[in-house]
């Protein structure tokens, strides 16, 4: 990314610019911390023209997550465009790699944010999962209804369209998972709560990034945590015991993680064409 673009965003952001340190880790964003005369921040850049109003999203995400006060939240300060960029400006938030002793923390935080809940399933608006639409937007009070209809049954769809996969009949898939799926009330989640989504602060705070938030059931958190790892058992027993979940939990774990592994189907392509039909041929 030119140093002259982040000179731009300053001047249009009123702060001097002394350091820009691109960081790993954003798949689909460049991602820079950034030495101002106001104070270190975070900023993400993409196309304007591909993902026009992600960040707003994005910054919507987390101002839900920061109302719930159940996780620290790092603090948006501009959701912005400057020639044929979008950019979100927000607070760097110092980060410790040790976390043990902290999972309990944790798993009190996801609790404290699970029991926040609505009278329907889904949020007021859409907003990504990744790259990819996420459908929120219900009046489905059922949770089973709602996993189908609004995360499944999308991503089969655009599998189907976008990749040419094809995976027979789902009727049998759906009614089996339906009966299985508890109906629980609707759990604010986090949404995409993989390792890299959870920060420790070097203050020793619970920190939450990069959201796909809705009103949804609330193992799906937990499975999207045992999908790539970063959580240890630790993490699970501590929530189990703060925020009991339905019996039989371990069982359904496959059945939340086809959303994320259709996901990544449908972004990454022919790799997890597999793991998909095997859970579509468990249930089914």
């Amino acid at each position: 990314m030119p140093t002259d673009l982040l000179q731009q965003i300053a001047v249009q952001e009123h702060f001097q610019l002394q350091k820009a340190d691109q960081l790993s880790g954003g798949s689909i964003n460049a991602v820079y911390r950034l030495e101002t005369s106001v104070g270190t921040r975070l900023i993400k850049i993409n196309t304007a023209n591909r993902y026009a109003d992600l960040f707003k999203k994005e910054a919507e995400g987390l101002a839900v997550l920061r109302s719930a006060n159940a996780f620290k939240i790092p603090e948006v300060y501009s959701v912005n465009a400057i020639e044929s960029q979008v950019y979100l400006l927000m607070a760097y938030l110092p980060t410790t790699e040790n976390r043990d002793g902290s999972w309990r923390n944790f798993a009190q935080s996801l609790a404290d944010l699970h029991r926040h809940t609505a009278t329907t399933f889904g949020l007021d608006h859409d907003n990504y999962i990744g790259s990819l639409p996420q459908y929120n937007q219900s009046t489905l009070t059922n949770a089973g209804e709602f996993y189908i209809e609004n995360r499944l049954k999308p991503q089969f769809k655009l599998a189907n369209q976008k990749g040419g996969f094809s995976f027979g009949n789902l009727d049998k898939f759906y009614q089996h998972i339906a009966y299985l799926i508890p109906d629980e009330k609707p759990a604010l989640i986090h949404g995409d709560l993989w390792g890299e989504n959870y920060l420790l602060t070097a203050e020793g705070k619970p920190a939450l990034i990069d959201p796909a938030v809705a009103y949804a059931p609330r193992e799906m958190d937990l499975a999207m945590m045992k999908l790539f790892g970063g959580f240890p058992d630790e993490a699970f027993s501590h929530y189990n015991a703060i925020f009991p979940l339905k019996q039989g939990w371990t069982e359904r774990v496959d059945i939340w993680q086809l959303y994320y592994l259709l996901v990544h189907l449908n972004l990454f392509g022919q790799n997890y064409f597999h793991p998909v039909n095997r859970i579509i041929s468990r249930f089914r």
